[in-house]
């Protein structure tokens, strides 16, 4: 069983792709995820599976979603080590510690789909994945 941080693209944003975390939650475990756990309101949830690769957990997420809950939207899927190395590769530090709710990580430099989670978060996440 690997362990993933998952997050959800765009979400709970107002009259926009609402779903509550408890929803969420049973949608995974339907899925076969184990140990399903999700942080705060905004899509981010930890979880056990034993799907191969976090893009194949990413597919099976996407397309479930869609089809059980009616949210088309995307996943970001990494593993504990993938976490570790994000918060590892922290270009900024000192804003970091100085003010971790108003540093984002973010992929939208890299011209991909992204989606950005403030330092507090990224690093509540880590924590429960096991990657601190």
């Amino acid at each position: 069983m690997t362990t993933y941080v998952g997050l959800l693209r765009a979400v709970n944003l107002p009259a926009h792709n609402k779903v509550g975390m408890a929803e969420l939650r049973h949608l995974l475990i339907e899925l076969g995820m184990d140990d399903v756990r999700t942080l705060l309101q905004s899509g981010n949830v930890v979880f056990g599976s034993e799907v191969r690769t976090a893009s194949e957990v990413e597919r099976l997420l996407e397309a479930s979603a869609a089809k059980r809950l009616g949210l088309d939207i995307d996943f970001f899927v990494r593993t504990p080590a993938e976490w570790k190395g994000i918060m590892a590769g922290n270009p900024f530090p000192h804003e970091a510690k100085a003010d971790p709710s108003h540093l984002l990580v973010i992929d939208k430099k890299l011209g991909t789909r992204g989606t950005g989670r403030n330092w507090n978060t990224v690093l509540k996440l880590g924590a429960l994945a096991g990657a601190s």
